[in-house]
C-alpha cells in the first residue's frame, strides 16, 4: 500500500506543480524536507531513542516490564492474541502506549521502536507487518491521550477563557477514534492475509522463537560472550529472573516514592498559568506528566541497581541498540517526509479542499477546519500552525476552534508513524496498517466535530 501512496503522492505532485506553477517552490521543499528529516528529525530522535531504550535495558533485567505486562495481561491478550503473554513485548507495548497517554511524546516514540523491534523478534515473515504490528500501529494513530496539553497551551496563550474545557471532548473523541482503529484493523486483517506457507507469529514465543536459518547464531555479537549467561530478549528469551527486593531495597523505594508523591502534591497545587482555574482531576493528569519523565529517569536505575543489576552496563547496551534503530529509520523518514511536502508544496491540500469542500458543507462539516483534517495525517508541525491561524482568526473560544483543538488531541500523523514504526524494522509491506489509522483519524475527525457541537451548540 505504502508503493502506492508514495508514489500517487509525488506523481500528482509534480503534475499539480506544472500545471499551478509551482515547480521552483516543490524543489525547494523537496530538498528542504529531505535536509529537515535528517537533521531536525532523525538526528535528534538517535539521542532520545538511545536514551530510552537504554532506560528500558534497565526495566528488563529488573523485571519490571514482565510485571507491567503480568497487570494487565487479559486485555492485551484480547488485543495480541499473536503474542505470547509473557513475551517483553507486551510490556514495551503497554509502556509506549502509557506513554502516549500522559502526553510524554519525547518518550512515547523510542518505547514505540522497542516494541515493534520486539514484535519483529517474532515475524516468521521478515519485511511483512504482523497483525500484532498493524493492530499496535493503530492504536499509535488513534491517539490515545488524556489530555492534549499542545492545543491547551494554544488557546491559553491565546487567551482562551476556557483553554482546558477540550479535554473533555479530546477524550470523548479519542474514544472513538481508538474504537474504530481497533475495529478497523480487526477487520481488514480479514482481508489482508499474511504470506502463505508460515503461520503467524503465534507459533513464536520465548519458548519457540522464530528460527535462524543462516546457519550462524541468532544471538547479537555484544551479548553472546555475557559472563554469566543470562536469557535476554534479544535471545528470542526472558532476562533471568532478578533476585528480590530485600527490606533495605523496599526501604530505599518507599522513600523515593514517597518523594514522587510529595511533588506530584506541589505540582497539583501550583499549575502552569493555563491550568490555573482547571478542575483538580486535569491539574492531577497535568502533574503527572510534568513529573513522569524525571520519576523514570530516576527511578529505573534505582529500582534495577536495588535488583542487583549492573546498571551502567546495561544502560550502554540498551543505549547501543537505540542507536542502531534510530539511524535505520532514516531513509524511510527521508522518502515519506520528502513526498508530503511535494504533495504540500505543489497545491494538494488546496485541491483536495476545493474538490470537498460543497459536500462538506451540505453535511455540516466546518469548512475551516477542512485544512487541519487533511494535513494531519501528513505533518504534525503544520497542523498546529493552522490550528494557531483557526484561533487567531476566529478567536480561541469559538466553537470551530474547539473543534480543532480537540481534532489536533484525537488525531496523529499517520504517515509518520509507519514510515517511522514500520522502517525502525525495515517492514516494507506494510498490510493494512495504514488503511486502519486512516480510518482511526476519519473516526477521530468525525467525533471532534460531533462531540463539539453536541457539547457547545
Amino acid at each position: 500500500m505504502l508503493n502506492l501512496l508514495w508514489l500517487g503522492m509525488i506523481v500528482t505532485a509534480v503534475a499539480l506543480a506544472a500545471w499551478n506553477g509551482r515547480l521552483p517552490a516543490l524543489t525547494e521543499g523537496a530538498f528542504d524536507a529531505a535536509r529537515v528529516s535528517v537533521m531536525e528529525i532523525a538526528l535528534p530522535l538517535v539521542g532520545l531513542t538511545a536514551l530510552w531504550l537504554g532506560m528500558m535495558r534497565l526495566a528488563d533485567e529488573a523485571g519490571l516490564i514482565r510485571l507491567v505486562a503480568r497487570a494487565l495481561r487479559r486485555p492485551l491478550r484480547w488485543l495480541f492474541p499473536e503474542v505470547p503473554a509473557d513475551h517483553p513485548a507486551m510490556g514495551s507495548m503497554l509502556m509506549n502506549l502509557a506513554a502516549n497517554m500522559i502526553g510524554l511524546t519525547n518518550a512515547a516514540t523510542p518505547l514505540g521502536l522497542r516494541a515493534m523491534k520486539d514484535l519483529d523478534r517474532l515475524n516468521p515473515h521478515p519485511g511483512v507487518a504482523t497483525n500484532a504490528m498493524c493492530t499496535f500501529l493503530a492504536l499509535n494513530t488513534s491517539s490515545v491521550q488524556l489530555i492534549p496539553m499542545t492545543a491547551i497551551s494554544l488557546l491559553a496563550v491565546r487567551g482562551a477563557a476556557q483553554p482546558t474545557a477540550i479535554v473533555g471532548s479530546a477524550l470523548l473523541a479519542t474514544f472513538c477514534s481508538t474504537a474504530a482503529g481497533i475495529a478497523a484493523v480487526k477487520l481488514l486483517q480479514r482481508w489482508s492475509p499474511l504470506p502463505a506457507g508460515r503461520p503467524d507469529a503465534s507459533a513464536a514465543g520465548p519458548q519457540n522463537p522464530p528460527r535462524d536459518t543462516s546457519g550462524a547464531s541468532s544471538q547479537p555479537p555484544e551479548r553472546a560472550g555475557r559472563p554469566d549467561g543470562a536469557t535476554t530478549p534479544d535471545q528470542g528469551g526472558q532476562p533471568a529472573s532478578p533476585p528480590p527486593l530485600g527490606w533495605p531495597g523496599r526501604v530505599v523505594w518507599a522513600a523515593f516514592l514517597g518523594l514522587m508523591v510529595v511533588c506530584l502534591v506541589g505540582l497539583t497545587r501550583h499549575p502552569p498559568a493555563g491550568l490555573a482555574e482547571a478542575s483538580l482531576p486535569v491539574r492531577l493528569l497535568n502533574a503527572l506528566s510534568l513529573a513522569a519523565v524525571p520519576f523514570l529517569l530516576a527511578g529505573l536505575p534505582l529500582f534495577a541497581a536495588l535488583k542487583r543489576v549492573p546498571v551502567y552496563e546495561r544502560f550502554i547496551e540498551g543505549a547501543r541498540e537505540g542507536f542502531q534503530v534510530a539511524v535505520r529509520i532514516i531513509p524511510y523518514l527521508v522518502a515519506m517526509l520528502v513526498a508530503i511536502r511535494m504533495f504540500r508544496e505543489a497545491g494538494g491540500i488546496e485541491a483536495l479542499a476545493a474538490v470537498l469542500g460543497p459536500v462538506l458543507r451540505a453535511v455540516g462539516f466546518p469548512i475551516e477546519l477542512l485544512p487541519m483534517a487533511l494535513v494531519r495525517p501528513l505533518s504534525g508541525s503544520a497542523t498546529i500552525g493552522l490550528f494557531a491561524d483557526l484561533a487567531d482568526t476566529l478567536g480561541p473560544d469559538h466553537l470551530v476552534t474547539r473543534m480543532g483543538g480537540t481534532l489536533l488531541g484525537s488525531t496523529e500523523t499517520t504517515f509518520y508513524v509507519a514510515a517511522v514504526y514500520f522502517g525502525a524494522v525495515g517492514v516494507r509491506r506494510v498490510r493494512h496498517a495504514v488503511a486502519a489509522g486512516l480510518l482511526a483519524d476519519l473516526a477521530g475527525v468525525i467525533a471532534s466535530v460531533a462531540v463539539c457541537r453536541w457539547l457547545w451548540g
